[in-house]
């Protein structure tokens, strides 16, 4: 017999949906890569993305948290228990003087006396009336709760539940609290000075395991435990007025009657503090709601407060990898552990797939980041291609090799079919009716093809300070990748440099032109970037010839005979001579050359003009947000 299997369902917990789509990556890299463009470092750059998802969101949050309870409450709630408490003593003492009719006259005038010279101060009148022999027993029972009150809210401070379980405590409970603290004194002074071992631990857990609920398995975590508490505790203490402070201390002197404990305690915190001086033992808050909360009450609330703040350290320095999620919702709800989930796992995928560690520990756009962020540029730049340069995709590679992709027939297509393509697509519309195929027009694919004629193509981007200055840095550095990744997918056969000016000229890889961050140096050296691009061309003498340069200014510095850049502004005539030259070098190897001119300055235009009419190039100016489809257009209209 098959026995039945039963389904075993949990509660039900918020959370993310399980069928929500995961995170999109290329809107991140988008605006990472931004970033980076921009000058910023790539870690820089995840850190301020990580920030506008949500981890702002979750800093207002704490901060809220924060402000609400600095506003609720306030550090009085003890000392204004003791003084009720003792307010309460002397009313009912006063009321048992009064009833006595067979109290000696000369003894109740002098209880009376204490009673009405009391200090104003409740822990100097509870000082005072230590002596005092109470003729009411309500009154000495109020006057015992001060002290026992006391002592449990010092213990409260250190050791959660002791306040309820000391209630009504007796004089052997309260032994025992004290045997313990010296177990625990003797075992961290022990710890403090590297001799405490394992067996050391066991035996005081078996011994006072019961007062530690929470049930740390090794001595680091009870030490753990007991001093971020204690470091609170102190920073509570920070946090009272002057008189507060002195009223407090003056009463725990008596707590349990003894000072003992205080003792105890005063010898528990030292060793905490020897062994975690890395702790906040300094710090203060200053409260100012209407509830009183007691001293163990407060305390928990330090603790939260200093949770709160390694949470906003932690989110601040965007490290997700490191936010205790159990953390965060103790601390904000369940939906703000959620987000921080959310967050976390956009953190790692990003890290994972789209970051990758250069050098000193740095990060760098990955090469599929770069693949993924030159697609969404080339599709921005598709829409912005001007009519001259306008590429019709249908006209990719015709009459040339086979580029192992495929594409929907078109009007007007010569090349050949992909049968294998076309059948599938035929059988999956129709399917196979009496051992035939009905092929339509809409199941056809064309072979892609690359083009025979292959193209070196110079890409010459002016990196003088101006391009950072006037907010073209970040649209050019676009404009190469957007380049870039079309070359490198669809015109594989055509090779491409990257050449910037600024002082002098270098060329660089994609990678090292996106992360290139502007440097405030005078100088647009265009003689030295065609230098590097005529020895480009030089080492591709079988293949068409493509200049493009993007600048926003005159040249005003050219590469010298013995390797040093010569700058000078405004530009003088051997700086012109030098470019002219240079230019006129690259226009003798047939080199179809276009200017992109990204300012409006009257010397610009008419100097670009003249070097246009001079090497029969010509000249584009474009609207940022149009120069990539301008230089992609320029590239692809040399195809026909």
């Amino acid at each position: 017999m098959v026995k039945p299997r039963f389904q075993h369902y949990r509660k039900y917990t918020p959370g993310p949906d399980p069928l929500a789509p995961p995170p999109d990556l290329t809107k991140a890299v988008r605006a990472i890569a931004d970033e980076v463009m921009a000058g910023y470092s790539a870690e820089q750059a995840l850190r301020e993305y990580l920030r506008r998802e949500g981890y702002d969101e979750l800093m207002a949050r704490i901060a809220e948290r924060r402000q609400a309870m600095l506003q609720k409450s306030n550090l009085g709630g003890t000392l204004n228990e003791v003084k009720q408490l003792l307010d309460d003593a002397v009313l009912a003492e006063r009321g048992q003087l009064a009833r006595d009719v067979d109290m000696d006259e000369l003894d109740r005038s002098m209880r009376e006396m204490t009673l009405d010279n009391l200090p104003a101060s409740p822990a100097a009148a509870v000082t005072e009336l230590g002596e005092y022999d109470w003729a009411s027993t309500e009154a000495r029972e109020k006057y015992q709760q001060i002290k026992d009150l006391i002592g449990r809210e010092l213990l409260d401070q250190r050791f959660t539940g002791m306040k309820r379980a000391l209630e009504g405590a007796t004089d052997e409970d309260r032994a025992a609290i004290a045997e313990m603290l010296r177990d625990l004194n003797v075992l961290l002074g022990k710890h403090r000075a590297g001799m405490a071992t394992e067996e050391d631990f066991q035996n005081f857990m078996a011994k006072h395991g019961e007062q530690f609920p929470e049930n740390p398995q090794n001595i680091e975590e009870l030490v753990e435990l007991l001093a971020q508490r204690s470091a609170a505790a102190q920073r509570l203490l920070n946090s009272m007025t002057p008189e507060q402070r002195a009223e407090l201390m003056q009463l725990a002197a008596q707590a349990f009657g003894s000072e003992e404990l205080m003792n105890l305690v005063g010898e528990l915190d030292a060793n905490l503090r020897g062994i975690r001086p890395d702790l906040d033992w300094h710090g203060s808050e200053t409260f100012e709601g209407d509830d009183g909360m007691g001293l163990g009450d407060a305390t928990r609330a330090m603790r939260d407060l200093g949770r709160l703040d390694e949470l906003a350290n932690t989110l601040d320095s965007a490290r997700p990898r490191d936010i205790d999620l159990d953390e965060v919702a103790d601390l904000l709800g369940k939906d703000a552990a959620t987000n921080a989930k959310m967050l976390r796992d956009l953190e790692k995928a990003l890290r994972d797939s789209m970051l990758k560690g250069g050098e000193h520990g740095t990060l760098q756009l990955s090469p599929r980041a770069m693949r993924l962020l030159g697609k969404a540029l080339l599709d921005d730049a598709s829409t912005h291609l001007s009519s001259p340069g306008q590429r019709d995709s249908r006209l990719a590679g015709q009459l040339g090799e086979p580029a192992g992709a495929t594409r929907p027939w078109e009007f007007g297509d010569t090349a050949p079919w992909d049968t294998t393509r076309t059948m599938m697509n035929a059988i999956q519309r129709g399917g196979v009716k009496e051992s035939s195929i009905s092929i339509e027009l809409g199941d056809v694919e064309v072979v892609e093809t690359e083009a025979r004629t292959r193209n070196a193509v110079a890409l010459l981007v002016d990196t003088s300070f101006s391009m950072a200055m006037e907010g073209r840095w970040t649209p050019m550095k676009q404009t190469a990748l957007a380049l870039h990744h079309l070359i490198s997918t669809q015109f594989r056969g055509d090779e491409l440099t990257l050449i910037g000016f600024g002082r002098y000229a270098q060329s660089l890889t994609i990678e090292e032109l996106t992360a290139l961050p502007p440097v405030p140096e005078q100088g647009t050296n265009l003689h030295h970037a065609l230098l590097l691009a005529d020895q480009f061309f030089s080492r591709h003498a079988n293949m068409e010839r493509t200049l493009l340069i993007v600048t926003d200014g005159e040249p005003t510095s050219f590469l010298t005979d013995w390797g040093a850049p010569h700058f000078n502004w405004p530009t003088d005539r051997i700086t012109l001579a030098k470019t002219v030259q240079a230019l006129d070098q690259v226009s003798k190897r047939g080199a179809r050359t276009t200017f992109f001119r990204l300012a409006d300055d009257p010397g610009l235009i008419a100097l670009l003009n003249a070097l246009a009419d001079r090497s029969g190039a010509h000249v584009v100016a474009p609207d940022l947000g149009d120069l990539g489809g301008a230089v992609v257009g320029e590239y692809l209209s040399g195809w026909f």
